[in-house]
């Protein structure tokens, strides 16, 4: 789909994050149940949730950018922790710490 599923990366990311901070405006009075309202809107979010990282396509490499699409929309720490692992282990084998040492 030639696209990012790193919110805020690149020129084509998800727009309806499923996520209450990025779906309803920083200025809305709301309680715990009234944000159905923003989860149905069609307006793309408010909130840019930089940085986060969704669900991802599905193995036809198709993904689905709505705020109902939890599966695909959903950023999470989970789906995140391999990039993470992957980018302390270049860190830990780079001249940088061999510096310090």
């Amino acid at each position: 789909m030639n696209m990012s599923y790193l919110v805020g990366y690149g020129d084509k990311y998800p727009q309806y994050v499923h996520h209450r901070g990025a779906s309803i405006p920083a200025n809305a009075t709301t309680g715990c149940k009234d944000g159905f309202k923003w989860l149905d809107s069609a307006e793309p979010n408010p909130n840019v949730a930089i940085g986060a990282l969704v669900g991802g396509p599905f193995i036809n490499d198709s993904y689905i950018d709505s705020r109902n699409n939890s599966k695909q929309g959903e950023p999470s720490t989970y789906n995140s922790a391999v990039i993470v692992g992957l980018l302390s282990g270049l860190v830990t084998t780079s001249s940088v710490v061999l510096s310090f040492t």
